[in-house]
């Protein structure tokens, strides 16, 4: 179990390296400069020496590695360094633009796994065949449609339509209501199509037939022996899916004007603010790669068969 443990993390670490590196030499290779973009201004006045201190200050005078290692040595110790256009550290902007999309990413995973659960649950549950087949449809709908466009219309339809739910000055659980779901219908759509095709596998295993002849029915089957089975390849693709998520939520957040993440990545994109930019590629990175080692770990816990392998209990 030790060696197990230590392979994931030891992945988990070698990615987040190799993201903040590719991150740095890309975001190094953009044209333009923020420090010119700010203080080049005719209004501010500033003699070209006064701006070459500047660039001093901020370390953009000196040779990329040894950006590159200085950067990795302020992030380990959780220096983001200076946002060139706020004129802060990248930390305090990060403390109030990172916990609403955390929050928001948070509850749409939520919501996300609970319509993947109703959605298999009644494509297997209900009896008449044209709804069943509805329902086994939904999916493939929901994945086919950009994120953007479903905020939109979920605006369209619930807030200016129906009006059951107000964009305009709404409460702090009304105004999370549309972007939860605008999150959580496409990442429902691949984890329901995932989990129904792994139902109806197991369904077909000679463990269901033989529990089926001692007299249990099909929704006991389906919960007590089922469940278990077939949600371990979609646990393995939600923790993958959560990248998307994390994407999603950026977009989600520039449809319904939320202050989070997304609106801090738009400014730091028009401005060339490369200390941002890092910052939010890495912490990115960070959460995606906790979600699928948390993922790995259970793993073994819910698998006997792996669980077994790596001497863990059952």
């Amino acid at each position: 179990m030790i060696r197990y443990l230590l392979s994931r993390v030891g992945q988990a670490l070698l990615v987040l390296m190799v993201t903040f590196s590719a991150a740095f030499l890309l975001l190094q290779a953009l044209p333009g400069d923020a420090i010119m973009i700010k203080f080049m201004s005719p209004d501010m006045g500033l003699s070209a020496d006064q701006i070459a201190e500047i660039r001093a200050a901020y370390g953009a005078d000196l040779p990329i590695w040894e950006r590159y290692f200085q950067t990795l040595a302020n992030f380990l110790t959780g220096n983001f360094g200076y946002s060139i256009q706020a004129g802060v550290p990248v930390s305090q902007q990060l403390q109030v633009n990172l916990p609403p999309t955390l929050q928001l990413a948070s509850l749409g995973f939520v919501a996300a796994i609970i319509l993947t659960i109703t959605i298999a649950a009644l494509s297997n549950v209900v009896g008449m065949a044209w709804l069943r087949t509805a329902i086994q449809s939904m999916p493939s709908l929901f994945i086919s449609v950009p994120v953007f466009w479903l905020g939109i219309m979920l605006i369209q339809v619930f807030s200016f339509q129906l009006g059951l739910v107000s964009v305009i000055s709404p409460g702090p659980v009304e105004r999370l209501i549309l972007p939860v779901l605008t999150l959580a219908i496409p990442i429902s759509a691949p984890l329901s199509q995932i989990l129904m095709r792994n139902i109806d596998e197991v369904l077909a295993q000679p463990f269901v037939a033989v529990a089926k002849a001692k007299g249990a029915s099909h929704t006991w089957v389906l919960w007590r022996h089922v469940a278990r089975n077939a949600v371990l390849p979609t646990l393995t693709i939600a923790g993958v899916l959560f990248g998307e998520l994390l994407a999603g939520a950026v977009v989600t957040e520039a449809v319904y004007g939320l202050n989070g993440l997304g609106g801090l990545t738009n400014q730091a994109v028009g401005n060339h603010d490369t200390a941002v930019l890092q910052a939010i590629v890495v912490i990115s990175a960070l959460a995606f790669v906790s979600i699928n080692l948390v993922v790995d770990l259970l793993y073994p816990v819910l698998d006997p068969r792996l669980g077994n392998k790596l001497g863990i209990a059952a």
